[in-house]
C-alpha cells in the first residue's frame, strides 16, 4: 500500500483511539482501501467496527440495508448519495463516525456522465462534510489510491472541527 495513505489511515486511527470514538466504512471505487489502510494500523480493533465495499446496487441492499426506495432521486456518485452511505454505514455499525466514497476509478467514466477520476467522499458524525474529486486521470490504480487518501483525509478534517 502507499504510504501516503497508511499514513493518512495513521492519522485517524490515533485521533480515534484516543477519544474512544468508532468508525464504519462504505466504500465503491476505491474498492476496499479505505477499510485496508485502516486495518494496516496497529489496533484498529478499538476503532473499525467494519466497512462495505459497495459496488453495485445488489451489494447497497445486501450490504448497507437500503432498497432502491431509499435511493429514489439519488444519482450514485454523487454528494447527496456519499452522505446516505456515510450516514447509513454508521447507524448499521453504531458507529460515531461513518466515512463513505463512490465514483469513477476508470480507465472510464461511469453511466451517470462522470469521468475517470471522479469520486465523491462523505463524513457523517458529529459533523457531515461531503467533497466532490475530480483527478483528471484515467489510471484506475491511481485513482483508487487517490480516492482513499482523500476520504480519510476528509475524515481527518471532521475529526479536527
Amino acid at each position: 500500500m502507499e504510504s501516503a495513505l497508511i499514513e493518512a489511515a495513521q492519522d485517524v486511527a490515533d485521533i480515534l483511539k484516543a477519544r474512544k470514538q468508532t468508525l464504519a466504512v462504505a466504500e465503491s471505487s476505491s474498492g476496499g482501501l479505505i477499510s485496508a489502510a485502516l486495518l494496516a494500523v496497529p489496533g484498529a480493533s478499538a476503532y473499525f467496527l467494519g466497512g462495505a465495499v459497495v459496488y453495485t446496487a445488489k451489494a447497497r441492499m445486501s450490504l448497507m440495508g437500503l432498497p432502491r426506495e431509499a435511493v429514489a432521486g439519488m444519482r450514485s456518485s454523487s454528494e447527496p448519495y456519499a452522505l446516505l452511505l456515510a450516514r447509513t454505514a454508521r447507524e448499521n455499525h453504531g458507529a460515531t463516525w461513518g466515512l463513505s466514497e463512490t465514483g469513477a476509478a476508470g480507465p472510464a467514466g461511469n453511466p451517470y456522465g462522470d469521468a475517470a477520476g471522479h469520486s465523491c467522499l462523505a463524513v457523517s458524525g458529529p459533523v457531515e462534510m461531503a467533497f466532490t474529486l475530480e483527478t483528471g486521470g484515467a489510471d484506475r490504480a491511481a485513482n483508487m489510491d487517490a480516492f482513499a487518501i482523500a476520504a480519510l483525509k476528509l475524515l481527518a478534517r471532521a475529526l479536527e472541527g
